[in-house]
């Protein structure tokens, strides 16, 4: 294996024992007080902080990647997302949704703070596979009675404003101590992705 694939590897190797390894989810996203449609959906990605490190990683980590990474990576975990939002208003089950999200976050911002620079394949790869947690998690949610539709719509346009989010804060890396700034944001959600972790296994 080539040496520069080692650190990514290692990641991928824990992330993937974790998942499969923990018991039934813990932690909850249900949500209250919103009306079932697009409003409902646009609140739900900035609901809960283990989403938000997670979706901000992957334009972060995109940046770190860069071209073609840098907007295939965006685009493509909301379309994996709306799918695994799809399993989840359906009622597919899939198990440890929640220590998936958690390592998610872990993953992606440890991929960021050590500047893993991943084959686009396998990076597209990672982040779809992060994006079904994600997706599930939402769907399975959808209030009772909701436009599902409408409400789909809504965290997918949420989720693509958080990785613009990451890649504005990754875009720091052209300026002087931008590099330094961009490697502590993914350093602090990796550690919001282990302290969830920690619950999600608690």
């Amino acid at each position: 294996m080539p040496r520069h694939l080692l650190p990514l590897s290692l990641v991928l190797a824990t992330a993937g024992l974790l998942v499969l390894g923990a018991p039934a989810p813990v932690l909850a996203h249900a949500e209250a007080g919103h009306a079932g449609g697009f409003l409902s959906g646009l609140l739900h990605p900035v609901s809960g902080l283990d989403h938000v490190v997670a979706m901000v990683a992957v334009g972060l980590w995109g940046v770190v990647l860069g071209p073609p990474a840098l907007w295939l990576l965006p685009v493509a975990f909301p379309l994996v997302m709306a799918l695994g939002g799809l399993l989840g208003m359906l009622g597919v089950p899939i198990p440890g949704v929640e220590i998936g999200i958690a390592v998610s976050g872990l993953a992606m911002g440890l991929m960021v703070l050590f500047e893993i620079r991943a084959p686009l394949a396998l990076a597209a790869l990672v982040v779809a596979a992060f994006a079904v947690f994600h997706g599930h998690a939402h769907g399975a949610e959808l209030p009772s009675g909701g436009d599902a539709l409408l409400y789909s719509l809504g965290f997918v346009i949420a989720t693509g404003l958080l990785h613009l989010t990451g890649i504005l804060i990754g875009e720091a890396r052209r300026w002087r101590g931008g590099r330094a700034l961009a490697r502590g944001a993914g350093a602090v959600i990796a550690l919001v992705g282990l302290l969830f972790l920690q619950k999600a296994l608690a």
